[in-house]
């Protein structure tokens, strides 16, 4: 069997399945001003926590709904030492394919600490490859709604 009719029998089982639920981490003021920095994005809503705390509806600063897509591969853990050769074994290359739907559907607060969890929602042969579709869902501690779910595409290679 070859590596990726292997991989591919090895997660047809999980489809539908939460495969990963990554640790918390806490979001503070200064990851919030240090991605402003990189983005050029100094919206007060995100780096004035004395105006923030008397206009916004939320009382306090939130992070930018990118930067909490940026940490979606630490919040899964994918570039985690080890993380690829278990998680793809016989798989050489990861590359990611893109975002099918994006939604922020509640802030992140100062101070707050999310987490992802990842559902395996599809996996197909793709080329030489195999294409897995993912639903992560970035939890907020202690809130109803998410701060972002994403459905993920990415590719991997023998």
């Amino acid at each position: 069997m070859s590596p990726t009719d292997h991989l591919i029998a090895l997660y047809r089982p999980l489809i539908g399945s939460e495969i990963h639920c990554g640790p918390w981490l806490q979001i503070d003021q200064q990851r919030i001003d240090r991605f402003a920095e990189a983005t050029g994005d100094h919206q007060w809503i995100h780096t004035d926590p004395q105006r923030a705390r008397l206009e916004s509806p939320y009382a306090t600063t939130i992070a930018h709904g990118y930067l909490t897509l940026s940490l979606l591969p630490f919040l899964t853990e994918s570039n985690a030492p080890g993380f690829f050769e278990r998680t793809y074994p016989g798989m050489r290359l990861r590359i990611n394919y893109g975002l099918d739907r994006l939604r922020f559907p509640a802030p992140v607060r100062a101070g707050a600490r999310i987490r992802a969890r990842t559902l395996l929602r599809q996996i197909e042969r793709a080329g030489e490859g195999v294409q897995f579709g993912y639903l992560l869902t970035v939890e907020i501690e202690g809130e109803d709604k998410p701060a972002c779910v994403a459905e993920s595409l990415v590719r991997v290679y023998p």
